[in-house]
């Protein structure tokens, strides 16, 4: 399958005459050396990675890593200085001003920090704006901007006004926003991060729930860890615009590529997040594993129970093929430690 968003080695690099510092040696430098040198910044350097149809593509990294300009350089609302993007196979940078305007009212939505509602529309009126847009008719766009309130939780509160909402239903209206044009891609940037924490939390799960029902394309932006590895089919580290590593939670986690990854999920417990691949072994000659298997992408926290109460060996299974055994030995280490060492 193809995927759905194609990164290859894109470039954006704001300052005087930033379209000649890829492809020469000012490219290398260090940010605070390129900016002595010649004013220019950096934001994002050589980025490539792939994004499936379906995938919740996390991309994380600290402030000032360049992850929100990368994020809005897909649809150009940042101009990259070089490299491709293609969504659903076309290249963005090579759209003409209608055909990418067509791109952001249908193919792409975007949800931001800010909600950017309009304060003088009732709540229907916000959810129907891009419909609008499009030149949908009023009865249709509003029956579309009702389906999608409920799809939502905020059935009922159609002609409210922003100020009278939680910031959570805010964000929320601007959900479904973003959903009532029906685009088959969705990107968020750090939309939650101005949210109180137990709110946050409800608007992740919200975000979880709604994939699993709607099944779109999401890539989301996000300095918090919790947040990543809670939302994340895959996640992207940066780190001053260049990406470090992509993979599961579970590969950063029990194979971090370097010791800045290590530093950031050096508190996450590993037995919340790796399985029994990580942790099995091999059975030995004449060791009996008869009771029921466990599958290899088990959690090991959701294992505990099991493989202490039964003292013994616990057979793990791929499919139907026997991979390896795990018993109190394996289990035991992954619970008391959070830390693990970085590769050579």
């Amino acid at each position: 399958m193809a995927p759905m968003i194609a990164v290859t080695d894109l470039w954006k690099v704001f300052g005087p005459r930033a379209d000649r510092i890829v492809g020469t040696p000012l490219a290398d430098l260090p940010r605070a050396e390129l900016r002595a040198r010649t004013g220019c910044l950096t934001a994002v350097r050589d980025v490539s990675f792939d994004v499936e149809p379906g995938e919740v593509f996390v991309v994380m990294g600290l402030s000032g890593s360049g992850k929100s300009t990368l994020v809005r350089c897909l649809t150009r609302l940042v101009e990259p200085t070089s490299g491709d993007i293609r969504i659903d196979g076309e290249s963005v940078r090579a759209m003409s001003p209608k055909k990418l305007r067509e791109l952001r009212r249908r193919q792409v939505a975007m949800v931001f920090q800010h909600f950017g509602l309009l304060p003088h529309r009732r709540v229907l009126d916000n959810v129907a704006y891009g419909l609008e847009i499009q030149g949908v008719a009023r009865a249709e766009r509003h029956r579309k901007a009702s389906e999608v309130l409920a799809l939502v939780g905020l059935d009922g509160h159609e002609h409210q006004y922003p100020d009278q909402l939680s910031g959570g239903m805010q964000q929320r209206v601007g959900l479904a926003r973003a959903l009532a044009a029906d685009p088959e891609v969705l990107l968020f940037d750090e939309p939650f991060s101005a949210l109180d924490p137990l709110i946050r939390r409800d608007m992740q799960a919200e975000v979880r729930r709604l994939h699993a029902e709607v099944g779109k394309t999401l890539v989301f932006i996000t300095h918090d860890l919790a947040e990543a590895l809670s939302l994340g089919d895959r996640i992207a580290v940066l780190r001053d615009g260049e990406l470090v590593q992509v993979g599961t939670p579970e590969e950063l986690v029990g194979a971090p590529a370097d010791s800045y990854v290590a530093d950031f999920v050096r508190d996450v417990p590993r037995s919340d997040v790796l399985t029994l691949r990580w942790i099995m072994r091999d059975a030995a000659p004449g060791e009996l594993c008869e009771d029921e298997p466990l599958s290899h992408r088990t959690v090991i926290r959701d294992a505990v129970h099991r493989v202490l109460r039964a003292g013994r060996p616990i057979p793990v299974v791929d499919g139907v093929e026997r991979v390896g055994v795990v018993d109190a030995d394996q289990l035991l280490p992954a619970l008391v430690s959070h830390h693990r060492q970085v590769p050579a």
